[in-house]
């Protein structure tokens, strides 16, 4: 187990920013992981796990604490059954599946992170989550201090949600299962419009698994949304703002601020999200509040690609980032009266 003091955090998330750790330490089997935590937890030390570092904002002051890297590997294949150690980068995982012949989880290419963090935030893009494919998730229980095996019905996962989200100080993933679906080399049914236009298929087909993993790829690129080292566009967390869901009490306020903001004709952007409820977008909500592409003069700007994506245009403080993402909350709260939610976690701030 690999140990450093005073130790940079930026360059182990995808923002590149935040402050140094106390002490950070890198673990590379679950028997290291449970170690640090509970040391941690013997000594009372706060502790802050980091997995690929993808949905993760740190302060510019750092952490006082110990952070854990969980640097664990390990793939498991047995026939649609998939078991990867939470360490696992989980574009690597998804690329195995899809040469395995396997469906369920080709639309999560590119996704940059851990496989441990998949469950925590119920990671979804393009028609599929990984909840409809995750069976357990074996973890350490900092209360009971065990290691437990918890059943997707046990999850309590919903849209960008989970049990493990709700109570972060609780659990440590260390494994997450999976059962994937053989389709004969084909991709699940297309539950994303614009996939299947992509694709030139109607909602519900199924393509060629490498097909339909490209194609996501492709999409992703164009939003900035795969790591590229050359590119500023990728400096960010992805989506930085969950999706609203409203009531329908919310949706009919929000429906009629948009009439009377852009015009009798427009029409919002509406997906049914369960009885009484709709989703928007939020990428919508940030451009029709005029933060279009780009938007930004300092180091921290609103991606050329997404507008959906904050980033780090290479010399941003984490403060910048900050105020350029309250700046987008208060515009989409104004115009539109939806207050939107940030979707990376925060560590010593807070919008």
């Amino acid at each position: 187990m690999q140990e450093r003091h005073d130790a940079p955090l930026a360059p182990l998330t995808t923002f590149r920013l935040g402050g140094p750790a106390t002490r950070l330490v890198t673990a590379t089997t679950d028997a290291e992981v449970i170690e640090a935590v509970r040391e941690a937890d013997d000594t009372g030390t706060p502790l802050l796990v980091i997995g690929g570092g993808s949905n993760l904002v740190i302060g510019d002051k750092g952490f006082a604490g110990t952070a854990l890297e969980i640097a664990t590997k390990g793939v498991t294949l047995d026939g649609a059954h998939l078991e990867l150690a939470a360490g696992e980068v989980w574009t690597d995982a998804v690329a195995r599946t899809v040469e395995a012949g396997l469906a369920g989880v080709e639309c999560l290419a590119g996704i940059p992170g851990s496989a441990g963090a998949t469950p925590i935030q119920n990671v979804g893009a393009y028609g599929q989550e990984v909840s409809s494919t995750i069976t357990e998730v074996v973890a350490y229980d900092r209360t009971t201090r065990e290691t437990v095996t918890i059943p997707n019905a046990d999850c309590a996962f919903s849209y960008r949600h989970s049990r493990f989200k709700s109570d972060p100080e609780r659990y440590v993933v260390l494994r997450v299962r999976f059962r994937l679906e053989d389709a004969e080399g084909l991709s699940a049914p297309l539950r994303y419009a614009e996939t299947a236009r992509a694709l030139g298929v109607e909602p519900g087909d199924r393509v060629p698994l490498a097909r339909a993993r490209e194609t996501v790829l492709k999409l992703r690129s164009g939003k900035g949304m795969v790591l590229d080292p050359e590119d500023h566009d990728t400096w960010s967390a992805g989506s930085f703002f969950t999706n609203p869901i409203l009531s329908d009490e919310q949706f009919t306020a929000f429906h009629a601020r948009v009439k009377q903001r852009l015009g009798s004709d427009v029409e919002p952007p509406a997906y049914p999200a369960g009885e009484g409820h709709t989703k928007t977008s939020a990428a919508w909500l940030i451009d029709k509040a005029g933060f279009t592409k780009g938007y930004g003069t300092g180091p921290a700007r609103i991606s050329t690609k997404h507008t959906l994506a904050l980033t780090n245009r290479g010399e941003a403080t984490t403060e910048d980032l900050l105020t350029l993402a309250r700046e987008v909350v208060a515009g989409v709260r104004n115009a539109f009266g939806i207050t939107l939610v940030n979707e990376p976690v925060t560590v010593g701030v807070a919008l």
